[in-house]
């Protein structure tokens, strides 16, 4: 077998191609298809088969466009109801790809539908095993109370994941290799490893979920602690039940046009430092200048599902890498507009002065915008109002405004998104950002 793991960063998504005898298998992809076409084209290989292990949450998954691209039959288990053409993978299911057998096993914990591949060729034994394990820890169990075609309560689902911790993988050996669908910065579980694979002995051996303990202590320890949920995740669940449209159909209809003003919703992808120096009023600074930024969790934490809005954009040539970034969540459909700005008529951000903040703590409403879990562990400032960003749009009119308010996270990104959320909503009050100054005041 050849095993080609691909990694989109932003999402700390994993998805992988496995090749065996001219035919390929794709695993959780995500929205961009060219990656996987490639990989098989340069394999001399032909996709036969598109493997979902659950319907994702945090990403828009291309297996219903795989399908119809290159007739590659979809598995999927029965649990998910799925609307889309497919074969139901469930535990005593098999696929045979060339010289290897890919079977399913039922893992449900993440979701009632989770399933977990088990790739074996000779004596290679590769594990996939989507949300349910992964590196360091297990998925989180609180994603689908709302969403999906089975629901299910987050007590139940943490029941369900000790028995399949406890159960599933016991007839294993330690030597099978373990690829997950989710690294180190999902919010898909709490404390994952920066390890991109690992074995089941490893796993056994240094994961909190292997070791011996109560049904009680694990699902207590599961529970306690986990991320926020941004409000696409149900979204997301929705389309990949569905299965999305085809991605660049999609994407061709979205004009950009230089602008000197918009109405509505704003999100403008610029970087911080430009952004203050000039900005439609109103606008929302999500940033988008790293390949690596959380732009999509906090575009789809920030906008809701369905929510019309229009993108401003630094220069043209990034339309295209833009438009791809925000598919990834599928929000290319709510997108108005995509425009550039001139430089008359714009609103500025006063900038804090720093030392006089320093001194004179008293004189500033402080407004802590991280997530609860981070100001459960402690505050950086004592008498910091919470406003978690991801509630910020609906709390923010609670923050007094009888003096300046100054806005911060943990290390500088998510304020510019918050400060200029709190700007708008508080139009009349002085806001200040205290953006990557934060940092002198963390022990």
């Amino acid at each position: 077998m050849i095993i080609k793991q691909f990694e989109y960063k932003p999402l700390s998504h994993y998805s992988y191609a496995i090749i065996s005898d001219g035919k390929m298998a794709v695993i959780d992809p995500e929205r961009d298809v060219s990656g996987y076409y490639a990989f098989a084209k340069a394999n001399n290989a032909s996709i036969t088969a598109i493997i979902e292990t659950h319907p994702h949450a945090d990403f828009v998954s291309s297996h219903l466009e795989i399908h119809k691209e290159t007739g590659a039959t979809i598995y999927n288990s029965v649990k998910t109801g799925a609307d889309y053409p497919h074969e139901a993978f469930d535990s005593g299911n098999e696929i045979k790809l060339g010289n290897a057998t890919l079977k399913a096993i039922n893992t449900p914990g993440h979701s009632p539908d989770s399933i977990t591949i088990v790739a074996s060729q000779d004596d290679q034994i590769t594990l996939f095993t989507g949300d349910t394990i992964f590196i360091g820890d297990v998925g989180r169990p609180d994603l689908r109370e709302k969403a999906g075609n089975l629901k299910a309560k987050r007590e139940e689902l943490a029941e369900m994941m000790y028995d399949t911790v406890t159960n599933q993988f016991s007839d294993l050996p330690d030597h099978a290799i373990i690829y997950p669908a989710h690294g180190a910065g999902s919010l898909c579980g709490k404390s994952l490893s920066d390890a991109a694979s690992s074995t089941l002995g490893d796993e056994r051996k240094n994961s909190w979920a292997f070791q011996p303990q109560s049904k009680e202590t694990f699902m207590n320890t599961l529970l306690d602690g986990q991320p926020f949920i941004p409000s696409y995740f149900g979204y997301n669940v929705a389309i990949n039940k569905a299965g999305a449209d085809n991605l660049e159909p999609s994407l061709e209809s979205i004009s950009l046009v230089e602008k000197t003003k918009a109405t509505g919703l704003i999100v403008d992808m610029r970087d911080e430092a430009t952004f203050k120096k000039g900005h439609l009023e109103g606008s929302i600074n999500i940033q988008a200048v790293s390949d690596t930024s959380k732009f999509e969790t906090w575009l789809g934490a920030i906008v809701k599902p369905q929510e019309d809005f229009t993108l401003v954009i630094d220069t043209a040539e990034n339309k295209d890498k833009l438009l791809q970034r925000i598919s990834k969540i599928g929000y290319e459909k709510q997108l108005r507009e995509v425009i550039t700005l001139s430089t008359d008529n714009l609103s500025q951000t006063p900038q804090l002065d720093v030392e006089h903040f320093k001194n004179n703590l008293d004189s500033y409403t402080i407004v802590d915008i991280r997530n609860q879990s981070e100001i459960n562990e402690g505050k950086i400032f004592e008498k910091a109002l919470e406003h978690p960003l991801n509630e910020l749009r609906d709390t923010a009119s609670d923050i007094p405004v009888n003096q300046p308010i100054v806005v911060h996270c943990a290390g500088g990104y998510r304020s510019a998104a918050g400060s200029s959320i709190v700007q708008d909503i508080l139009k009349n009050a002085t806001v200040y950002d205290l953006s990557e100054a934060v940092k002198e005041f963390q022990v």
